[in-house]
């Protein structure tokens, strides 16, 4: 409950923050993201770790376990998301992730991906990385789930590259014989978002390590005409980063210190 009350008034502030100044450009409101993602993350012990650099410029793509991986890769960098377009809708939320310069994105409607590509557009050409989560939903990490192509497509086409990224989360205390990394700091399936928040806030020992690729992705000639290729390239390049992640035997275990390795599987939906 004390760790609740922190965050909520670390919150509170960065809301007043927002509300006061109302950063216009996009630079000034990837930066009021980075430092209440910063300043969250500080207040709850989450220890970060980053191998390798968070690119620059261009867009990145990276796995997708939880609503934690946007405080986690925000506090990295100023960047901008891209994000499903029910978002926008959400009381308040929508609100907050539109004054912070969000790129929405509609699942199956002609034409979003490219609107979305022109929101993108203004990002690079502000000098910020774009990120976006092709696998379209969140897993337990125990796999990749199949990439989408929408917005990879038009990212090609802008001409930008693209950066693969990895995110694992692991509890280096132990929280109990039922808890792990998988099922609660992994936020997926039909869970109740705020029963899961509430238990976050209680974890002890949570660390997230992003592992970054050293340079953009290579694509095949002729992936940025074929989008189901360049899908197929960029899952390649995001699971190249996974590998044994803990001296483990590689799976999410239970009890003690706890953690989870990706797997190059071709799951569409993990149960």
């Amino acid at each position: 409950m004390a760790r609740l009350v922190v965050v909520l008034r670390s919150v509170v502030r960065g809301f007043v923050v927002l509300v006061e100044k109302r950063p216009r450009t996009r630079q000034e409101r990837a930066e009021w993201l980075h430092r209440l993602c910063e300043r969250v993350l500080r207040k709850l012990e989450i220890q970060v770790d980053a191998v390798g650099s968070f690119p620059d410029h261009g867009a990145m793509i990276s796995n997708h376990l939880s609503y934690l991986d946007i405080f986690v890769l925000a506090s990295l960098r100023r960047c901008v998301f891209v994000s499903k377009a029910e978002v926008e809708s959400w009381p308040l939320i929508g609100w907050v992730t539109t004054m912070v310069g969000t790129v929405y994105v509609a699942r199956g409607h002609g034409g979003s991906a490219i609107k979305a590509r022109e929101g993108m557009r203004d990002a690079l050409d502000a000098g910020l990385p774009v990120v976006f989560f092709p696998e379209g939903t969140t897993s337990n990490g125990s796999g990749l789930l199949k990439f989408h192509s929408g917005l990879l497509a038009q990212v090609l086409a802008e001409g930008a590259p693209v950066s693969a990224a990895l995110i694992h989360y692991s509890l280096a205390e132990d929280n109990g014989a039922d808890v792990t990394a998988g099922n609660d700091v992994c936020y997926w399936g039909d869970r109740n978002m705020w029963a899961h928040i509430f238990k976050l806030l209680g974890l002890r020992g949570l660390r997230a390590e992003v592992r970054f690729a050293g340079e953009p992705i290579g694509f095949a000639p002729g992936a940025a005409a074929d989008r189901k290729r360049a899908a197929l390239e960029a899952r390649a390049a995001v699971a190249a980063l996974g590998g044994r992640m803990d001296e483990g035997d590689g799976s999410c275990r239970s009890g003690g210190t706890e953690s989870c390795t990706i797997s190059d599987s071709t799951n569409v939906h993990l149960p």
